[in-house]
């Protein structure tokens, strides 16, 4: 391995098989704390890798195609787990994506927001981003969250918060439709409305990374490229497995405390998006807010635009009503975060305040999913 390759790889390279050795041995266990413990921080490593090969990646591709791949990539296996803890037939499964899909929304549009903005606004002075990229991204957001998730709970076809087959069948296409157009208008249309506005060293790479003294980091050779890439995968498998596996401690947890079994969900949430968290927040460390924000929304959209039309088609084969429509309680957490994200994203920069506001909506959220 070449001197660049060490630098950019070193131990990323080795952890993503290790943690995925520890998956291996403890896939279907119910794991005693000690044991939970060590496989929590095979989990971390995972996470850690999982964030270093994503901006490998991103450094080769540039933006924003490198902000959407981890997006949909951890969307896309967030969306198996779903799939596979609903055919699992364990505990309450009526409201397992509802409740996964608002999670991760709310993780998204208020948790990585607040904290990237909290972040980027006070190393900076000032969160500088793009309000015509970022509104769009939100306004997209708020239209998906509205049709799948505001909307069941107001329709009188079937009783309760349940679409038909044809409203299934129409927020499923709906879903695909609007991520499909905003992602052509993030990587072709108008792709430079989603790129950061600043000089900042993409990738987050140091200055020994610039061999040929030109001033800029080296971009990665399409080696250490597909070898990050196919690193990236293992480790987002195994973020996603370990999640799995620790949910029974979590579980097990969530009971002693007497808290409702919506936070094993929640919990699970926070540790899938963890890579895209530590991504968001390095990048607003550099002054590249913009990133920060198509993380988080690009996230938000893939949850509801890729999760919807697979639990619909999962649905042909899977017993009972599948309960889409959110309860009061969760519909004016969502209202008031949509409210405040058009405020925040119409200036095109924000202020720490502004970040705190979203973090305090964030631990809103925590508090009532634990007290509701």
């Amino acid at each position: 391995m070449s001197a660049s390759t060490s630098g950019r790889l070193g131990w990323t390279v080795f952890t993503p098989p290790i943690a995925a050795i520890v998956l291996a041995f403890s896939w279907g266990t119910h794991p005693e704390p000690v044991v939970a413990a060590l496989i929590g921080i095979a989990l971390i490593g995972a996470v850690l890798a999982g964030v270093h090969h994503a901006e490998v990646v991103a450094h080769k591709v540039g933006e924003p195609f490198g902000s959407l791949l981890l997006a949909v990539a951890v969307t896309v296996i967030e969306v198996g787990l779903i799939v596979m803890l609903m055919v699992s037939g364990n505990g309450e499964t009526s409201t397992l994506a509802r409740d996964t899909v608002f999670a991760a929304v709310m993780i998204t549009v208020n948790g990585i927001v607040g904290l990237a903005l909290v972040v980027g606004a006070l190393r900076h002075h000032l969160a500088v981003f793009n309000p015509e990229g970022t509104g769009s991204a939100l306004a997209t957001v708020i239209t998906l969250a509205g049709l799948t998730l505001v909307v069941p709970t107001f329709t009188t076809s079937e009783s309760g918060p349940v679409l038909t087959g044809s409203q299934l069948t129409f927020a499923a296409l709906a879903s695909l439709g609007l991520y499909g157009s905003f992602v052509f208008t993030q990587t072709v249309r108008h792709r430079d409305f989603f790129l950061p506005n600043t000089t900042a060293t993409p990738g987050g790479w140091t200055p020994d990374d610039d061999a040929d003294g030109d001033g800029h980091a080296d971009p990665p050779t399409n080696r250490e490229a597909w070898t990050s890439v196919g690193l990236l995968v293992l480790s987002l498998l195994t973020v996603v497995g370990l999640a799995k596996v620790e949910s029974y401690s979590i579980e097990d947890a969530v009971d002693w405390f007497g808290f409702p079994h919506a936070v094993v969900g929640v919990v699970i949430a926070l540790l899938v998006l963890a890579p895209e968290t530590i991504a968001a927040v390095r990048a607003a460390v550099r002054d590249r807010v913009q990133i920060s924000l198509n993380l988080a929304y690009g996230s938000a959209m893939a949850s509801i635009g890729l999760t919807i039309p697979a639990i619909a088609v999962a649905s042909i084969w899977l017993e009972g009503d599948l309960a889409l429509g959110l309860e009061p309680l969760q519909l004016v957490l969502l209202f008031l975060s949509a409210v405040v994200g058009v405020l925040t994203v119409v200036p095109g920069r924000a202020k720490p305040m502004n970040g705190i506001v979203h973090l305090i909506l964030f631990a809103a959220f925590i508090l009532l999913t634990v007290a509701p």
